[in-house]
C-alpha cells in the first residue's frame, strides 16, 4: 500500500519572534536547509508517494515546494487564525484517508532519515525523557497508548511525529469531523482528539532520540543547536540505540 503525509505548517511561530516576522517558522534554515525540507527530505527518502502541507500563516512563501519536489499539494488552512490545529487536519481530512500516513508538524529538524523506514503500525514517535517533563506525554500499557496529556515523569514525549495506518487514520478523520460540530472544537490541539478516542485505535510508541529529531521553538534554540550541534548533524550520521520500557 503507498504511504502519503500531511505536514501540518499553518502556525503564527510566534515563540520564534523576530524571526517570524519576516518568515513561516518553518522554512527558517537550519544548518543550511528549511526546517520544513528535512521532514519533506526524509518523507521522500521513504518513498511517500504524496505530501500534503496544510499552510496559513505567510502561505505564499511555501509555493516554491510544490514545483521543487515531486507530489507535493499545498492545501490552504483558512481558520489557522481562529482555531487551533485541530483545523489543519480538518483542512485535509477530505484529501487523506485511502492510504497510510505520516502526521507530521513542520518545524522540526530531522537529523538522521531512516526514522522513517519500515514503519508498519499506528505509532506516535517519541523520545524517553527520564524525571518530570511539562511537554505533551504518552501513558502506556504494555507499549499501547492510555493516554495523552500535558505533563508526566518518566515517560516518552511526543515529538511532532506519527504514523497512521489507513484503519486508525479513517477513525481519526471521522473523530475530528465529529468533534468540529461541538461547542469548543477551535481550542483543541488534534492530539486531544486522538486521546478522546485512544479506545478505538490501537497506537504504539515508537521509540526515537533527541538527535534524530530536534525541536526548534526559540530563537535562543536556533543558535544553541546551530552552533553546539549543527556541524554534527550535517557531517555525522552515528545514534545510538533508543531507551526502550
Amino acid at each position: 500500500m503507498q504511504q502519503e503525509a500531511l505536514i501540518m505548517a499553518a502556525g503564527l511561530g510566534t515563540r520564534m519572534l523576530p524571526l517570524t516576522e519576516k518568515t513561516a517558522k518553518p522554512l527558517i534554515p537550519v544548518c543550511g536547509t528549511t526546517m520544513l525540507e528535512t521532514v519533506i527530505q526524509g518523507l521522500l527518502k521513504n518513498n511517500v508517494s504524496r505530501i500534503f502541507i496544510v499552510v496559513g500563516y505567510m502561505k505564499e512563501q511555501f509555493d516554491f515546494l510544490a514545483k521543487k519536489y515531486p507530489n507535493i499539494v499545498i492545501v490552504e488552512n483558512k481558520e489557522y487564525l481562529q482555531k487551533n490545529n485541530i483545523s489543519s487536519v480538518m483542512a485535509a481530512a477530505n484529501l487523506i484517508g485511502e492510504n497510510d500516513c505520516f502526521i507530521c508538524e513542520a518545524d522540526l529538524f530531522i537529523g538522521d532519515d531512516s526514522i522513517f523506514f519500515g514503519i508498519s503500525e499506528s505509532c506516535y514517535f517519541g523520545k524517553f525523557v527520564e524525571g518530570y517533563s511539562e511537554d505533551w506525554v504518552f501513558e502506556t500499557k504494555k507499549n499501547r497508548i492510555v493516554e495523552i496529556r500535558k505533563k508526566g515523569t518518566n515517560l516518552y514525549n511526543m515529538v511532532g511525529v506519527s504514523f497512521w495506518r489507513k484503519t486508525d487514520l479513517c477513525i481519526l478523520l471521522n473523530a475530528v469531523r465529529e468533534t468540529y460540530q461541538k461547542a469548543g472544537h477551535e481550542n483543541l490541539f488534534w492530539d486531544e482528539v486522538v486521546n478522546a478516542n485512544l479506545d478505538k485505535l490501537y497506537l504504539s510508541v515508537k521509540p526515537v532520540f533527541k538527535e534524530q529529531i530536534v525541536e526548534i521553538d526559540t530563537v535562543a534554540e536556533l543558535e544553541e543547536f546551530v552552533k553546539n550541534k549543527g556541524n554534527e548533524h550535517a557531517s555525522k550520521r552515528v545514534y545510538s540505540k533508543p531507551h526502550r520500557t
